[in-house]
């Protein structure tokens, strides 16, 4: 009898565990995680500290006794494994166990920078179940009045809503130039910055920040930023420490490496989810792709491999979709790629299309107000990744005539056949 060990049960460890019990019913299942909770969608954390959904709303999968009983699992609470070496896994007790395959897929932490003037009461994070439950207690308890999120980033700017939402006077800071710089064109970044401007969101850029100080947020340059809550929205980093020791062989980079059966350096270990770096398919370069849908895929690949069953997944491309303040902004990937610009509808008002094409081939796009035709993009991109140069299908073609979008735009992108 073959046994798995699952460290970690978020997206990933969830999807392994159900592909390796598909193909495994009588193989012995560990999981263990630090907490005692069902998989938890970091996304939803703000949904659930702004009351738009309930607690149960956050746990996708069910509850843990549902889980352990369709997935026919032991599942380990509250314990945290300190190490990783070959087949055996270490608890911080002490105690060590041995299986045949070990899956890492411990997700990623919010960044906190060594800041001067940390720790602070005023400041969080936006990652975990326990930091939407401390900012719904922050909010409860004592209402702010000024707040600053650092990062202009897609959790960022959920919290800056959620703030403005309950009258808090809000300003982003942010070390790059526009919103969304990596998935942003320039002009299409500071469009959506004129939009959330109208809104009451306020904003400052090329804001480094030097230290927190009882009055607020110190930039870098000197100007202070004043506030009376504080979140620290500026990135994730990738939970590897249980492979990162002396004497385990997994190669770690800014997450740890696989290939496409989610394989490390070390036979008989895998990794899945936001801790490990998957393949950017434009780039053909791993790094880390901390997306819902990816992690499932990778969790899926894993578990199909350590039962024996592989099924390898070829990566994924960077990109982005998010509503907020009654705004939608869909990136598509590397927004750094260079291509003719192919433009449909006005950028300052109503909906609006920028692709960037290049030998025939979309490269990236933005999208705003118009989230419907992003399948359908994204799709074409992957496409000719395989293809260059292929075009839309008919059907592609038609759903696209749908959203309204012009013949001229369609068939610059791919439709040419089919306009």
């Amino acid at each position: 009898m073959k046994r798995y060990a699952i460290v970690g049960f978020g997206c990933a460890g969830y999807h392994a565990a159900k592909a390796i019990r598909s193909l495994d019913k009588t193989g012995e299942l560990h999981v263990f995680d630090r907490l005692n909770m069902p998989p938890f969608n970091p996304m939803l954390s703000t949904y659930y500290a702004s009351d738009r959904i309930s607690l149960d709303g956050v746990f996708p999968f069910g509850n843990l006794d549902s889980l352990c009983s369709q997935l026919d699992l032991q599942f380990h609470g509250g314990q945290t494994v300190s190490s990783i070496s070959q087949n055996t896994l270490t608890l911080e007790d002490g105690s060590s166990y041995s299986f045949d395959a070990i899956l890492v897929s411990t997700g990623a932490r919010a960044l906190l920078p060594p800041l001067k003037g940390l720790p602070d009461s005023r400041v969080l994070v936006m990652r975990t179940l326990g930091d939407a439950e401390r900012l719904r207690a922050r909010l409860a308890s004592a209402p702010p009045c000024r707040a600053v999120v650092v990062g202009g980033s897609m959790v960022g700017i959920k919290v800056a809503e959620l703030l403005a939402a309950r009258g808090v006077e809000v300003t982003i800071a942010d070390g790059a130039d526009w919103l969304f710089p990596l998935a942003a064109f320039p002009h299409v970044g500071r469009e959506l910055e004129r939009r959330l401007t109208l809104r009451g969101l306020r904003f400052t850029w090329g804001a480094m920040v030097r230290e927190i100080s009882p009055e607020g947020v110190v930039l870098t340059s000197g100007a202070l930023l004043p506030a009376d809550l504080i979140c620290l929205c500026i990135g994730t980093r990738a939970e590897a420490d249980t492979v990162s020791g002396p004497g385990c062989g997994v190669q770690v980079g800014r997450g740890i490496v696989v290939d496409g059966n989610m394989s490390t350096s070390c036979p008989g270990i895998y990794a899945a989810g936001d801790c490990c770096e998957g393949t950017e398919l434009q780039s053909g370069q791993t790094m880390p792709i901390g997306l819902w849908a990816n992690a499932a895929r990778q969790g899926e690949a894993a578990g199909r491999a350590m039962a024996g069953h592989p099924e390898p997944y070829a990566g994924n491309i960077i990109h982005n979709i998010t509503h907020f303040m009654g705004l939608d902004f869909v990136g598509l990937g590397d927004s750094r790629r260079e291509g003719e610009p192919v433009v449909w509808g006005g950028l300052s008002a109503g909906p609006y299309i920028e692709a960037r094409v290049r030998n025939g081939s979309l490269q990236c796009v933005n999208l705003l107000d118009c989230r419907r035709a992003a399948g359908i993009l994204k799709s074409l991109l992957l496409a000719q990744l395989d293809r260059p140069g292929c075009g839309l299908t008919p059907v592609q073609t038609a759903a696209l005539l749908g959203c309204g979008i012009s013949r001229e735009f369609i068939r610059k992108i791919g439709g040419n056949r089919h306009v």
